[in-house]
């Protein structure tokens, strides 16, 4: 028989160089790991959903206010009011502004927004802004999570089906589970060269409604801009369908502040800046097929931080110093409300607007003030105030801050 294998002391020595080996690289992998730069506290007791209003306040004050500096405007979402700021977003209760739940990571925040009842927060890895995670509104639960190429900064919207981030060389659309139903523009890693219709284009802006994507866009050698429409859900999401395309011949400057303003059904509204000679500033109302139905001059030049917001049957559109409601069906102007300083939204059947030291609540068919509700305003404002409801409270995006009044 064979004598017995024994273990030598240099055995031993090696099983545990190795043993070592193993526990440190597990350290190492968990140092580095998304989870271990990731902190969830999820709400012990969920926020509950407020009641809708049944009338605006006649009166309101501030109640509280928060840091939300990654937002661009309020997120209500499932019941709770949430933050976006360094890093972490948080789940407000309505009533007094207390934390019911957190989710923080070590990485920036690109932006956040809310869609679906949830809360869908974007940060910035060594890929861009790739790291996406939905949050339930009213708990913090994780729901969903993705990650993918992206451009280092990119603007966040939605649609009420999906929502769009775009960034200045690619875009991408995602749906209630984060998978992705389309991405346009540049790909790092294309399967097929010649999936994208084009290729080098800056995106200047986009819109996205639950079956259409609008697109402006420069690409090398062209005169003007293009603008494109787009199948929000093709079959393959790496291959765009578009229903038309073409160079408006009136966005030439370079530098032009030209941008997709709202897109709705089959039409897309499109700002049109001026030429300095004879054609001033318009909005110009065109179908998937890049065909023009209508132009509506402005009075003046729209600022670069002009934004649209929807409500029920219209588009709030802020021009600087007024609100232009734009009627969802076919894009055309209703009514026009001055002194905006935010295109405002929706309350208890009224359209209520941030005017100078105060809220103009306007009745949404005619565009007529009924009620002027004063509001202390002391914040060093840079850009609009976006608006938002939950419940009997209104909620302010001023800048950085977030501020709930009631």
């Amino acid at each position: 028989m064979p004598a017995p294998e024994r273990r030598s002391r240099a055995d031993l020595l090696v099983a545990a160089l190795i043993v070592l080996v193993v526990v440190v690289a597990v350290v190492v992998v968990w140092q580095r790991s998304d989870a271990h730069s990731t902190a969830s506290e999820t709400a012990k007791t969920p926020v509950s959903q407020a009641p809708t209003a049944l009338s605006v306040p006649p009166s309101v004050q501030e109640k509280w206010r928060a840091h939300s500096s990654a937002a661009d405007a309020p997120i209500v979402t499932d019941g709770a009011v949430v933050t976006a700021d360094d890093g972490e977003i948080v789940g407000h209760d309505p009533a007094d502004g207390a934390p019911v739940w957190r989710y923080r990571r070590d990485a920036p925040l690109c932006g956040a927004i809310g869609a679906w009842g949830t809360a869908v927060a974007v940060y910035r890895d060594a890929r861009g802004c790739s790291q996406v995670t939905e949050l339930a509104g009213a708990d913090g639960r994780r729901t969903a999570q993705r990650t993918s190429y992206a451009d280092d900064t990119v603007t966040l919207s939605e649609d009420g089906t999906y929502v769009l981030s775009q960034g200045p060389t690619r875009l991408e659309l995602w749906r209630s589970d984060l998978v992705r139903t389309l991405e346009y523009g540049y790909v790092d890693a294309p399967v097929n060269p010649k999936s994208q219709p084009r290729s080098g284009c800056t995106l200047h802006s986009s819109a996205s409604s639950g079956s259409r994507l609008a697109v402006l866009e420069r690409c090398p050698g062209e005169a003007a801009d293009r603008l494109s429409v787009l199948n929000t859900n093709p079959k393959d999401p790496t291959k765009p369908e578009e229903y038309g395309s073409a160079v408006l011949a009136d966005l030439v400057d370079a530098k032009s502040d030209g941008r997709v303003l709202a897109a709705s059904g089959d039409r897309v509204a499109v700002y049109v800046p001026g030429d300095g000679a004879a054609r001033g500033p318009y909005i110009g109302i065109y179908d998937s097929g890049i065909s023009e139905l209508a132009r509506y001059p402005l009075s003046e030049e729209l600022p670069a931080d002009a934004v649209a917001e929807s409500v029920p049957g219209a588009f709030l559109l802020w021009t600087g110093a007024a609100v232009v409601a734009l009627r969802a069906a076919d894009l055309a102007p209703l009514w026009s409300a001055l002194d905006a300083i935010g295109p405002g939204t929706a309350m208890a059947g009224s359209v209520i607007v941030p005017v100078r030291d105060a809220i103009a609540v306007i009745n949404p068919m005619t565009g007529k003030e009924t009620a002027r509700l004063p509001v202390d305003r002391t914040d060093k404002l840079t850009g609009p105030i976006r608006s938002a409801v939950a419940g009997n409270l209104i909620l302010e995006q001023r800048g950085d801050e977030l501020v709930a009044l009631g």
